[in-house]
């Protein structure tokens, strides 16, 4: 599974039963927490998500509708007998936050907290079925986007066929990356006889707070599924600039330009208690529009 589940859709205030900004990934196997507002801890338990098997937390800016949930949620898990590492990718600064909150309240962690401070774009994590990649918005303050990408083989096996034709289980991941398997009497089985291709990689890109700008579309450029906030309609695109925001039609531009498949957008002002407009503006730019909804599991599409 490749999904975005989301705890927080609102911007600073929380408001209308909406919360700050927060996003549980799934992939795999693994939980990946994105940005951690305020009450996320609660909306964790409100959706019975096993926080125990949150692996990584990014941090995308230290504006406090971002952060401000926390320390709260790492301490929470402390008390819980957390015993298994927890890495934190986030702006420098964060980590002597952390250690202050920490210090006033004389906690000791037990676990390790791993800290990831993020100084230049590129690759962050690398492992054998995902990577994350970060790249700058343009906000108020040092403000980061993430990319996360599924890393697949090649091609997938087709059980029965290679049963059929008694090739070793040792031999399967060369059969994933396209090789032939050569028998012992030298007979070639042609890879396309016990595999199909895969699926295209599948990304997630995250465009945090940030104004209208092209500067990281490369970065994300042919994402499955973008992430980009519209904190304003389309009539308040001074005020979002002034505030280093976007409206609906720049984030269905920015999706567009992208080329991505699907576009899900959020960070909504608390001046609005209804979203219907969100949808209907940026969906007149990019149709495949969806708002992201508290407690919605998104699906990366094939």
């Amino acid at each position: 599974m490749f999904g975005v589940t989301i705890l927080g859709n609102n911007s600073a205030l929380p408001a209308y039963d909406r919360h700050p900004t927060s996003q549980l990934v799934t992939i795999n196997d693994q939980l990946l927490l994105i940005d951690c507002g305020e009450g996320t801890q609660m909306q964790i338990a409100r959706y019975r998500i096993r926080h125990s098997k949150i692996a990584h937390i990014l941090i995308s800016h230290l504006h406090g509708d971002h952060y401000f949930g926390l320390i709260g949620l790492i301490t929470s898990m402390g008390l819980l007998g957390r015993e298994h590492p927890l890495n934190l990718y986030a702006p420098a600064d964060l980590l002597d936050i952390i250690q202050l909150q920490l210090k006033v309240a004389s906690t000791t962690l037990p676990f390790p907290l791993q800290f990831h401070a993020l100084t230049e774009e590129g690759l962050i994590l690398d492992q054998p079925k995902l990577r994350i990649d970060c790249f700058q918005t343009i906000h108020r303050i040092p403000c980061w986007g993430f990319l996360i990408t599924e890393k697949k083989k090649p091609r997938k096996i087709i059980r029965e066929k290679v049963l059929e034709y008694g090739i070793p289980a040792a031999f399967y991941e060369n059969l994933k990356m396209g090789e032939d398997y050569r028998t012992k009497s030298g007979e070639i089985i042609a890879n396309e006889l016990v595999t199909y291709a895969n699926h295209p990689n599948r990304s997630y890109a995250f465009c945090a707070d940030t104004l209208y700008t092209e500067n990281f579309l490369d970065k994300i450029k042919g994402a499955t599924m973008i992430y980009h906030e519209t904190t304003y309609l389309k009539d308040l695109e001074e005020r979002a600039f002034a505030r280093f925001h976007s409206t609906t039609t720049q984030a269905a531009s920015i999706a567009a330009k992208a080329m991505a498949q699907k576009l899900l957008i959020g960070h909504f002002s608390s001046k609005y208690e209804k979203l219907d407009q969100f949808l209907s503006e940026a969906r007149e730019g990019f149709p495949n529009t969806d708002l992201a909804i508290e407690g919605v599991t998104y699906l990366i599409p094939n």
